[in-house]
């Protein structure tokens, strides 16, 4: 014997015409990691960029945050299918780190303290599309939601925004990162609920 009546889908989750399909709205910020935490102490942090030749660029903490300063103002959306609207952020933008990176390349693979890499193609961190951020909601970014800094591509599933981030490396092919090569889908667009190989 059912214990629902016919029809039941349990209770119903707030949506909207900014979420993604198979995707629910939160007031939370869930917290999801492959593995620990990384701790990373500020005046040993680095971040790098290299390209297809091997050149690295590098800032550190305090030549990062000299910077120009952006605030992106988005929606996120996670693979575990929740969303949450009108996020505050503040960091640098990928098109002003890459501004001096001579590259030919078209795919990038971001690494993170910690071991974490995820792939993108090099367009999804330009045009305005991509940051590495430092400030969530007007407060440093707490360690557990990737800081000091992690990347924020807001318009592909969130695990594409690496925590803890540590590095780009510009390469002439697509790699798989950490999640993709466990079969999560390559590119990972929201809209088209790429959330798998094969979506």
């Amino acid at each position: 014997m059912s214990i629902f009546s016919p029809g039941f889908q349990g209770r119903p989750r707030p949506q909207s015409d900014r979420t993604p399909p198979g995707q629910y709205l939160t007031e939370d910020f869930p917290v999801l990691s492959a593995g620990p935490t990384p701790r990373v102490d500020l005046t040993r942090w680095q971040f790098s960029i290299t390209n297809e030749t091997g050149r690295q660029y590098s800032w550190s903490w305090p030549q990062f945050m000299s910077l120009t300063q952006e605030r992106p103002h988005v929606d996120i959306h996670c693979v575990t299918r929740w969303s949450k609207l009108d996020t505050n952020w503040q960091g640098v933008s990928l098109d002003d780190l890459l501004e001096t990176v001579e590259t030919q390349a078209e795919f990038a693979l971001v690494s993170s303290y910690g071991g974490y890499t995820t792939n993108l193609p090099l367009e999804d961190l330009t045009g305005g599309k991509a940051w590495i951020v430092h400030t969530y909601g007007g407060q440093d970014l707490d360690p557990e939601h990737g800081g000091p800094a992690r990347l924020l591509v807001p318009h592909l599933y969130f695990w594409k925004s690496a925590k803890w981030v540590k590095g780009i490396r510009l390469l002439d092919y697509d790699e798989p990162g950490f999640w993709e090569s466990a079969g999560y889908h390559s590119y990972g667009d929201p809209w088209r609920e790429q959330r798998y190989q094969g979506d």
